[in-house]
């Protein structure tokens, strides 16, 4: 069978991998994926025959007797990791799925009292227009493609941070493959950045993980911490209101939430009381062992204060928990008096036993 007769018996709307069998140039396997209805296709050309399943039954058609026979399918809704169903990302979910639908209808020329949709549901800072940062841009561009060095429009210091970074990859390239805790050069700046902003107080490359943005990171490290203690599932402390990539991760690893009450009045403040009424809850369903702490808020915008961060970290430290500090908003202070402190300088400050306890905290470029 050629591969045009392939592409005529497969469903409409599937797209096509196609790849030579490993030593068989003879054999031509095809592949048909659909986000939809998970159709798939594959030939062999020695056979002559094609194997096609489609949504919601698989048909298996022979070349000369078109012969048909039929079975449900593999993955249903029903079979699935129940936990993924459970899941909600508030972010992204209808209202997103119904601006979408909006957008479309305004391109094909629907009337409506407005003329764009603006989406509020994230903050996609370049989405709304803000302009990205030159110097990012151009040590992405002189990294990805070398031959941008001769270019003189291209500021020197971008050079010399892209010959920093080519010169820590394996061959020279940034296609190659890193290390499992990312590009040590990189780790080694970002480490620089965090001992400068902490005033001093020395941070070390081997702590630094680099991750595909601060919810990457997040996941990865509540992974380790999601087996049961005793039989009881693994408890997650967390603000409310909160990033719904908390309560929606908390529901993909069958982890139990326990959310602790910002306190509204007082400018979203956290009171370790709260915190202390939210843990004895907590302990009648589950065996909590993270805190999660954003600072500042989001979405609540507030600032913790040193001493409120202090109280924190001494009620962690007693209960026995992992201090999650999400600091990704650590530069967007801007009321008059507010200043962020970082959980790992005040941590440092305090002195023993506070200093060697676990501490994971997040900040991202984005």
């Amino acid at each position: 069978m050629s591969l045009s007769q392939v592409l005529n018996v497969c469903p409409k709307g599937a797209s096509l991998v196609a790849a030579t069998g490993r030593r068989n140039v003879g054999r031509i396997s095809t592949l048909l994926l659909s986000s939809s209805v998970g159709q798939q296709c594959s030939a062999n050309a020695s056979s002559n025959s094609v194997l096609l399943s489609a949504d919601p039954q698989v048909f298996s058609v022979n070349g000369t007797s078109n012969s048909r026979t039929m079975s449900t399918r593999c993955v249903t809704v029903d079979n699935i990791n129940p936990a993924i169903k459970l899941m909600e990302y508030a972010v992204r979910g209808p209202l997103v799925i119904r601006a979408g639908v909006i957008e479309k209808e305004l391109e094909q020329g629907a009337k409506k009292p407005f003329t764009e949709v603006i989406r509020a549901n994230i903050g996609d800072c370049h989405a709304m227009g803000q302009q990205p940062i030159t110097f990012l841009r151009q040590v992405l561009g002189l990294v990805s493609y070398p031959p941008l060095f001769d270019d003189k429009s291209i500021p020197e210091d971008a050079k010399q941070r892209a010959r920093d970074i080519l010169k820590g990859c394996k061959g020279g390239s940034v296609g190659s493959y890193t290390d499992s805790n990312g590009i040590e050069v990189i780790r080694q700046h970002v480490a620089q950045y965090i001992q400068d902003r902490d005033g001093g107080i020395p941070s070390d490359p081997a702590n630094i993980i680099l991750s595909a943005g601060a919810s990457g990171g997040i996941k990865v490290l509540m992974s380790l911490l999601r087996c049961p203690i005793d039989g009881k599932k693994p408890g997650v402390m967390i603000p409310i209101p909160q990033y719904p990539l908390y309560s929606a991760t908390i529901a993909e690893f069958e982890m139990e939430q326990c959310g602790y009450y910002l306190d509204e009045a007082n400018k979203w403040g956290l009171d370790i009381t709260e915190l202390k009424r939210s843990l004895a809850e907590a302990k009648t369903k589950c065996a909590p062992r993270i805190l999660v702490v954003i600072n500042p808020g989001n979405p609540t915008g507030q600032v913790l204060s040193k001493e409120n961060i202090q109280e924190i970290i001494k009620f962690a430290h007693q209960e026995k928990l992992v201090l999650f500090a999400d600091e990704v908003y650590q530069d967007n202070v801007y009321e008059k008096g507010s200043q962020f402190h970082s959980f790992k300088k005040v941590l440092m400050e305090m002195g023993a036993p506070y200093n060697t306890m676990e501490l994971c905290s997040f900040m991202s470029c984005s």
